[in-house]
């Protein structure tokens, strides 16, 4: 039988699950939608995916570095409410969705999701969610992963705030050692707290840097004093704050914040380490996840839910 789009928006509308869940279920009842239903509810993705309008933008960054050190990944998970985050249940399922992202060979979290789960067989990893969803009873969303390696060096990570951010940096370096290391760490730190937008000016785009020029040169033109100055004095005047801009958003650029003098910048730094240490060693690159950034919050007034249901 023909599964038409009609039949998946009406399983949709009656089970609130995915559209692509539910075309699996009536394909897999051959279009019987009561058979359809009850696939979905087995599954636990019916239950689940009621609870999918609720907004999940709690939860937890975990990270995860290979033996070796040089592989390591970072994964968000959201749920609800911060308790959830904090119970040791949630915090073990997000442990096996990190080492599930350690072996995966998805590239997004829509391939992830359809893999089987490595801690159940008879389970995607979609369905494992939504399992969890029904034994915690809360909203709950795998959001994103991401992975590092350096085979010329070490990944090296740092979770703040007991998983509220997770950060990862790409090492390359002939030397590993107990004082690399600790610089590393350091400069995770470091990324974790100022939350730089780059690694190095390299990695800024000619239309972000141009785009800044444009914003800059719109606020000179509405200042009238700074507006009648020469064309010249100007154009240093915006390729200065462009400057100071990039030591605020550049990893590398950024005052380091740990520095006895507060002038040493965060690649003074690393070549101070390296060459205490005899080594070569750069910062090729990091990822910094932030629990819920990005994630709009619902904000619950209780006392005034509580009176309209009490005026309804």
């Amino acid at each position: 039988m023909a599964i038409t789009a009609g039949m998946v928006k009406e399983l949709r509308e009656m089970t609130g699950a995915g559209m692509m869940d539910c075309k699996k279920a009536l394909t897999a009842t051959e279009g019987d939608m009561d058979k359809a239903v009850e696939f979905l509810r087995e599954k636990g993705l019916a239950t689940a995916q009621k609870k999918a309008s609720r907004v999940a933008a709690e939860g937890l960054c975990k990270t995860l570095v290979s033996e070796d050190g040089k592989k390591a990944v970072v994964v968000e998970v959201n749920a609800e409410t911060d308790f959830v985050a904090k119970n040791d249940k949630f915090q073990g399922y997000v442990a096996q969705v990190a080492e599930q992202v350690m072996e995966t060979e998805a590239a997004d979290v829509e391939a992830f999701l359809a893999e089987t789960w490595k801690f159940d067989t008879t389970k995607t990893v979609n369905e494992a969610l939504a399992a969890q969803i029904a034994v915690i009873g809360e909203n709950m969303n795998i959001r994103r992963f991401a992975k590092v390696e350096e085979a010329n060096g070490f990944v090296a990570s740092y979770t703040h705030m007991g998983g509220k951010i997770g950060v990862l940096v790409d090492v390359e370096t002939d030397v590993v050692n107990d004082a690399v290391k600790e610089m590393a760490k350091n400069v995770a730190m470091q990324i974790a707290a100022l939350n730089p937008k780059y690694t190095d000016e390299s990695e800024v785009s000619a239309d972000f840097i141009a785009h800044e020029k444009e914003i800059l040169m719109a606020q000179i033109q509405n200042d009238p004093k700074e507006s009648q100055k020469p064309e010249k004095v100007i154009q240093g005047m915006i390729a200065g704050r462009i400057k100071k801009e990039m030591k605020e958003i550049c990893l590398l650029d950024q005052v380091y914040v740990k520095a006895e003098d507060g002038k040493q910048s965060v690649a003074k730094y690393v070549e101070q380490v390296a060459k205490e240490n005899s080594a070569k060693i750069a910062v090729k690159g990091f990822v910094r996840f932030e629990t819920g950034e990005g994630i709009e919050k619902k904000e619950e007034n209780f006392a005034e839910e509580v009176a309209k249901q009490m005026n309804a």
